[in-house]
């Protein structure tokens, strides 16, 4: 099913929605026998394999990690060819001094950014 590729449209049917938890960035050892179901995203990078997962997961296995992020959904289906949406929520994130990290997957754009301003919000 194709998504939507207006930007305007996208903007207007958006429904950010702000997901329960804590969740980090962890480069890991290939070695390491990692459970599927704990990792929300997975990155081959040259550098090292890089996951996110929640961070009571990190902990429990002692993997470092140096931020700890929230989690935000757009919760709206773009096409993989739509521009701007990515850049005007992080824009506007921006406006606020907050930093963001984004994952885009095939349905939904999900954004990662530090916890802590949110809670200063």
């Amino acid at each position: 099913m194709p998504g939507e590729i207006n930007l305007i449209s996208l903007l207007k049917t958006m429904k950010p929605i702000l997901n329960d938890g804590e969740y980090v960035f962890c480069t890991v050892d290939k070695k390491i026998n990692l459970q599927q179901k704990e990792i929300l995203f997975f990155f081959k990078e040259q550098e090292g394999d890089t996951i996110i997962t929640t961070k009571i997961f990190a902990d429990s296995l002692h993997l470092p990690y140096h931020f700890i992020a929230a989690w935000i959904t757009l919760t709206v289906h773009s096409s993989l060819e739509a521009v701007g949406l990515t850049a005007a929520f992080s824009k506007a994130l921006a406006d606020e001094n907050i930093s963001c990290n984004v994952v885009a997957a095939y349905i939904m754009i999900i954004f990662s950014l530090r916890r802590t301003m949110l809670i200063k919000r």
